[in-house]
This record gives structure tokens, C-alpha cells and sequence, in this order.
């Protein structure tokens, strides 16, 4: 389904990736993982087409991504949940997730699609005509995903969602994107939380200082030695 293939990425004269290369299968839920600073948001923007590598080559459905614009990606059905959740804090949650759905296959279906997240998410139709800003971060992560949902996404991309969140609220975000990815949505995610993202997932790599260094099923990493010493302080 998606496939990068030995991309090279620079930030104007630093080199962020070196010949980092996976595939993503349809139905899977593939996670990208990595310390903080390990180039796995960069590896997202590429796929994203927000920035070009400098060499290799992203093919989604046998098209190549790295040739077309950004919003020609996500109406390819690509759709990227940024970091940070990225919310407009002053619109309603019903307004964010509706702004999700811009593409021109993502309008016909936009009715159905908000009553299949407001099934997934029932806090964020509870809190529908709220100002996104007022919401906890755990249920602002849950709009952020929601409104990648909204774009009817072939491949959806979710990058960090346990980031700043407290322990308790952890675990849940897990489980909603594991609950996302049994919906049928193919699913990438990149985490700095090892442990837990191995848990959920169906296969991982392991990205180390630009580069890829182990890939396998997250069960085969989660028991892999190095992974246990590098990242669970085992």
C-alpha cells in the first residue's frame, strides 16, 4: 500500500534521514518508533509531500507521493494527524472535525463520517458545541484523530498521540487508535512511547539517529533485546 523507499531527507544542509525505507500493508497498523529526535516526524512530513527527499522514493497504491503537492496527497485518502493536535482552540470541536473533511470525496460523505466518529468518540458529541480550547488533552487528542477521520482516510497517519499527556490518559489514547485501526482503517503511527506502541501494533521499525535499525511484528521487538535495553530500561 504505501512504500518508502530508501529516502535521504535534509533540513537545508543537515541530514535528517538516511536511506530509511518500510512498507505499510493494507489493514495493518505499522508503527514507526524512536527516541525523541530520531527523525520520525520528518519521515511522516516526507510521506506528507511536505518536504522532498533528496533521494529514494514514497509510493502510495503504486503512485508516487513525493511527486505530487500536499493537499494531493490527502485527496489520495494520505491524511496526517500532526503533532501537538493542532486544534483551533476558539472554534467548536464540531467546526474542527468538520474542517477535516475539505477534500472533494471527503464532502460527499462528511454527514456519515461525523456520526461514525461521534459513535467512536461519544465525549466529543457530548461536547460538540464547545470551544475546542476547553477540552481536556486527552479529548482534544480524540478531535485531532476524529477530524483525520473526517477525511475519509485510506491510509491514516497519527503522529505522536501520547505526547504531553498524563500516564492515565495514555493507555485510552492507545486504545483508540487501536480501536480506529479494528474499524478497518489502515493506520501509521510514530511514538516515542516504545513499550505500549509495540503492544498494540501489528509490525515496527525502529528508527535510530536517521536510520532504520531493527523492523519486525511489535511482539518480535517487544521481546527483541536491544529494543528491551535501549528503550524499556531492561
Amino acid at each position: 500500500m504505501l512504500e518508502v523507499d530508501g529516502i535521504d531527507v535534509f533540513y537545508g544542509d543537515a541530514q535528517v534521514l538516511w536511506d530509511v525505507g518500510f512498507e505499510v500493508r493494507p489493514g495493518e497498523l505499522f508503527v514507526l518508533v524512536g527516541a525523541n529526535g530520531a527523525g520520525k516526524s520528518t519521515a511522516l512530513k516526507a510521506i506528507s509531500s511536505l518536504i522532498r527527499p533528496a533521494r529514494g522514493r514514497i509510493q502510495f497504491e503504486g503512485e508516487a507521493l513525493h511527486a505530487l503537492e500536499p493537499h494531493q496527497v490527502v485527496e489520495r485518502g494520505v491524511v496526517h494527524v500532526p503533532e501537538g493536535r493542532r486544534l483551533f482552540p476558539e472554534m467548536t470541536v464540531e467546526e474542527n472535525l468538520l474542517l477535516g473533511a475539505m477534500t472533494r470525496r471527503a464532502k460527499a460523505k462528511r454527514r456519515s463520517s461525523l456520526e461514525w466518529v461521534y459513535e467512536l468518540f461519544p465525549r466529543l458529541q457530548a461536547r460538540r458545541r464547545q470551544p475546542a480550547g476547553t477540552l481536556s488533552g486527552g479529548e482534544q487528542q480524540m478531535a485531532a484523530v476524529g477530524r483525520g477521520l473526517m477525511g475519509q482516510p485510506r491510509l491514516l497517519m497519527v503522529d505522536e498521540p501520547s505526547l504531553g499527556l498524563a500516564p492515565i490518559l495514555v493507555g485510552e489514547i492507545f486504545s483508540i487508535v487501536r480501536r480506529v485501526h479494528e474499524e478497518g482503517v489502515t493506520t501509521l503511527m510514530i511514538e516515542q512511547n516504545v513499550q505500549q506502541s509495540l503492544a498494540v501494533c501489528d509490525r515496527a521499525c525502529v528508527l535510530e539517529n536517521g536510520r532504520i535499525v531493527l523492523h519486525g511484528s511489535g511482539q518480535q521487538l517487544l521481546h527483541n533485546d536491544q529494543v528491551r535495553a535501549a528503550y524499556l530500561g531492561l
